[in-house]
């Protein structure tokens, strides 16, 4: 059966549509007013092999905050949708991935147990961006190591995941950032991986 998910979230502060296919090519499609946030998570899709489809708008004006939290919620839902029943999925994903000067090592780092759980272990200064405004206008705006972490908080309450991530180093905040991004792609795609060799749900409870 196919893995694929489609997932609506709308709400006073934002309106967001994902599509998804886990066994995809690594095709991103991302439309948000926030072009840092999109590369980023086109990045995300590529190395992890998955296809992804995001349109998302909201109240920008205000902060990003919400946008990027909301995102976080509605793509959690969708791979939690696409893995269904979660059978013969390897469970368990691991990278260490370098972006030049910066590495991120997300540790052992996914379980797509159904116990949502978060640790994250990263610090870089606050990076200048932009917003993407109607009418051609653009605002700057602080996207900070808290915003990523709400962003994979949201992320793992919706899809039921233990994730651990862990920036070792790096200089550049545009490469750090980049680095987990990527990392956790990888490693994603590695636990949500059909091992053929397995039967049933892999876990001794029975369930996930």
């Amino acid at each position: 059966m196919a893995r694929k998910a489609q997932v609506v979230r709308k709400t006073k502060e934002t309106q967001i549509t994902i599509g998804l296919n886990l066994d995809g090519s690594g095709k991103g499609v991302i439309a948000t007013p926030l072009p840092f946030f999109n590369h980023m998570l086109e990045l995300f899709a590529k190395h992890g092999i998955f296809d992804l489809k995001i349109e998302a708008k909201g109240d920008i004006e205000i902060d990003p905050h919400h946008l990027i939290e909301d995102t976080g919620l509605a793509l959690g839902e969708a791979f939690n949708k696409a893995l269904g029943k979660k059978l013969k999925i390897e469970r368990y994903g691991h990278a260490v991935l370098p972006m030049d000067e910066s590495l991120a090592e997300v540790k052992a780092a996914i379980d797509i147990s159904g116990r949502p759980h978060f640790t994250f272990k990263a610090k870089f200064p606050r990076e200048l961006l932009y917003v993407d405004l109607p009418g051609g206008k653009k605002i700057k705006y602080y996207f900070d190591a808290e915003m990523l972490k709400e962003f994979f908080e949201s992320f793992v309450y919706k899809a039921g995941i233990s994730l651990h991530i862990e920036l070792v180093r790096g200089k550049n905040t545009h490469h750090k950032i980049e680095a987990i991004f990527k990392a956790f792609g990888v490693a994603l795609s590695r636990a949500c991986a059909i091992n053929k060799r397995k039967k049933g749900i892999p876990s001794t409870k029975g369930l996930l």
